[in-house]
């Protein structure tokens, strides 16, 4: 069995993992989270410990009961909008409560740390797609707490060789398990998909589009989407690399393929069948105008190859989840 601590486990990419890895047999997972943005009743394997990060003291004592081989490590604020009002915040839980993790996992011995970054760390890139050695310059404070998480593992690692990580810049997750099941539950969430949905359903009244004056092909924002299984299948290619020897490194999570907000919107109104209504508004702060990976590393280093590449079952299964929690 191998021993797996996930925080974060039971917010929306966390509780895909921690599902995933419970429908394998040779895992045991411990489940950290505050459920600020996650529900309890999301965590359907393992054991859940309701605490913040932020307690030291609470988290030195899980590591002394527990032994774990591995850390998945998900808990971080993530609205860009926020951290650019609301800095400290950022700070505070993305990098501060992350240092206090991996000095923990380094006292107790652990092997193995997988940690959830971000394609914000690229901020405006001069090259699409973009690969891992990109040049890392965030534009916001969300992409630089995640920057700085990053060096402190990479430093970290260097100096105590029984560590090893890989380190995972997501593009933009969406949908929903296929089945129906577990989704994204926070309500306030600012991902384009999701609000589409939710526009579909009247949950709010309109969907605003931020931005129409970007250097892209219509105007709009460009990302490269990628459903959240998939997204979750990663995270256990991950921790299988690391078991079977791979070196510490660091992985674009996406499709190598973009689409913009006028194209996703068309693909929501037709998997709907809702002509909802759409505004435009002005750009938001730390907003890139385009960001696309080259997924070429993650799919020579992993066995992970996806299986929701595609952009309408991405919109389906995030209707059919704001459906049924509405």
């Amino acid at each position: 069995m191998t021993s797996v601590l996930v925080t974060g486990g039971a917010g929306y990419i966390g509780s895909q993992v921690v599902r995933q890895l419970g429908e394998q047999t040779n895992y045991e997972i411990t489940v950290i989270d505050n459920l600020s943005t996650g529900l309890k009743e999301a965590v359907v394997y393992g054991d859940l410990i309701v605490e913040d990060l932020s307690n030291a003291p609470a988290l030195w004592e899980i590591f002394s009961e527990r032994r774990f081989d591995a850390v998945i490590h998900f808990a971080a604020s993530i609205i860009v909008p926020e951290s650019v009002s609301n800095p400290l915040k950022y700070y505070a839980n993305n990098t501060i409560n992350t240092i206090e993790l991996i000095r923990c996992a380094v006292q107790h011995g652990l092997k193995y740390f997988i940690f959830s970054s971000t394609a914000a760390v690229y901020g405006i890139p001069e090259e699409i797609p973009i690969q891992e050695t990109t040049p890392t310059r965030p534009i916001n404070p969300y992409g630089m707490s995640k920057l700085m998480s990053e060096t402190v593992l990479f430093d970290t690692a260097q100096s105590k060789e029984s560590l090893n990580y890989a380190i995972l810049r997501y593009f933009n997750v969406a949908g929903a398990s296929r089945d129906g099941q577990l989704g994204q539950n926070f309500p306030e969430a600012t991902h384009l998909i999701k609000r589409a949905a939710q526009a579909v359903i009247g949950q709010i009244p309109y969907l605003e589009i931020y931005g129409t004056d970007y250097d892209t092909p219509d105007g709009t924002g460009v990302r490269d989407y990628i459903h959240v299984e998939d997204l979750a299948s990663a995270h256990l290619s991950a921790l299988e690399y690391l078991r079977e020897g791979g070196d510490s490194e660091v992985f674009n999570c996406g499709y190598g393929r973009g689409y913009s907000v006028r194209e996703v919107i068309d693909a929501m109104k037709e998997a709907s069948g809702v002509d909802f209504p759409v505004r435009e508004a002005p750009r938001r702060p730390g907003d890139p105008p385009m960001l696309i990976a080259d997924n070429t590393k993650i799919l020579s280093h992993f066995r992970w190859r996806p299986q929701c590449d595609d952009l309408a079952l991405i919109c389906k299964t995030a209707l059919e989840w704001e459906k049924r929690i509405a």
